[in-house]
């Protein structure tokens, strides 16, 4: 059974703003993450933050997992120079 890929409304925004090539290596990878939520290359972030962080080029994808509920949860997409401060602000 696939996971249910919930992007909460700041990442999607910033998907909306994401250059066009770079927007649908992010949707098509955003789409695999329902089939596979945790892919080769996948990260587990260090600390007591329960995310994963995929790289995809220069950008990154911040997200949890769920397995109880089946549910995965973008909570930030962004540059990679640009989003280890935004996670801090979480």
């Amino acid at each position: 059974m696939a996971y249910e890929v919930q992007v909460r409304p700041a990442a999607a925004r910033t998907l909306r703003k994401l250059p066009p090539e770079n927007r649908k290596a992010m949707l098509g990878v955003l789409a695999n993450l329902g089939v596979e939520p945790r892919p080769p290359g996948c990260i587990k972030l260090k600390g007591n933050r329960p995310y994963l962080r995929l790289r995809i080029g220069d950008y990154r994808l911040i997200y949890g997992v769920d397995d109880a509920k089946r549910t995965l949860t973008v909570v930030i997409v962004g540059h990679r120079r640009d989003i280890y401060e935004l996670l801090m602000r979480l």
